[in-house]
């Protein structure tokens, strides 16, 4: 592809995206598997949320600006090395396609900082995100560092692309969005909130298998029941996740 023609895309992407979705929380996916999107998002509550405006998606084909008629996009790392390393020319060309998209520029990688509950509060408030999806050993550090890219990881292991882990960053901060859920209820008393896990949960039917339900949860005395939530939540979290429990009692004698 010779500039011309390079930078014939780059006016197509960006007219597009300045014509059209200019309400609700706005995902930016730059992918070489744009098919993967929406994918899961497409179902259930965030599903509902795409199509009645809520939050709307955009995704780009990052081998539409590689610079050669075979359309690769990686070569071979300087230093030697197992792997190719995404260009930074053709990173580069892509992410300015969308630089009118709204929203800070997510990188998953496992050196990233870690993706947690307060970081979806947080980029849900933004007016959107704009990420980009790795593949083979990653990018050239020089793009990284010029773009200005928030590398973030979703955990101690290694995916074959960042496709999946953005998948479940927009997950997490779209059910945020406000007009997501039904309710602000269930997301107060969910896991993370106040620095805990969540409580166990039960429904019906009341004996399962000769198991049967905690009686105070049938008892009506919403006192006490909160209460039990609360120890139930304390214990699980003490047990399960030491380190979210040194934090809690850490706030919690402040």
């Amino acid at each position: 592809m010779n500039k011309h023609i390079q930078s014939q895309t780059k006016q197509q992407y960006s007219s597009s995206f300045c014509e059209k979705d200019k309400t609700g929380w706005h995902a930016t996916v730059l992918t070489l598997f744009p098919t993967m999107f929406p994918g899961p998002l497409g179902l259930s509550l965030a599903g509902k949320a795409l199509n009645s405006g809520i939050w709307n998606l955009k995704t780009l084909d990052i081998r539409n600006f590689a610079p050669n008629k075979s359309r690769s996009v990686d070569d071979y790392p300087f230093g030697g090395g197992s792997g190719m390393v995404m260009r930074p020319d053709v990173v580069d060309t892509a992410l300015e396609a969308v630089a009118d998209r709204p929203g800070p520029r997510l990188y998953p990688s496992p050196r990233g900082a870690i993706f947690d509950q307060s970081w979806a509060k947080i980029l849900a408030k933004e007016p959107g995100a704009v990420i980009f999806c790795g593949r083979y050993e990653g990018l050239d550090e020089r793009v990284i560092k010029a773009r200005k890219l928030k590398e973030v990881s979703i955990g101690d292991f290694v995916l074959s692309g960042g496709e999946p882990a953005a998948l479940i960053i927009m997950d997490a901060l779209i059910r945020l969005l406000p007009g997501v859920l039904r309710t602000t209820t269930a997301l107060t008393e969910e896991s993370f909130e106040n620095g805990l896990l969540e409580y166990p949960l039960y429904t019906h039917p009341r004996n399962w298998n000769g198991i049967i339900v905690p009686e105070i949860l049938t008892s009506g005395d919403h006192a006490k029941v909160k209460a039990w939530k609360r120890l139930e939540a304390e214990s699980i979290t003490r047990k399960r996740r030491p380190d979210l429990w040194k934090q809690y009692m850490k706030n919690k004698d402040k």
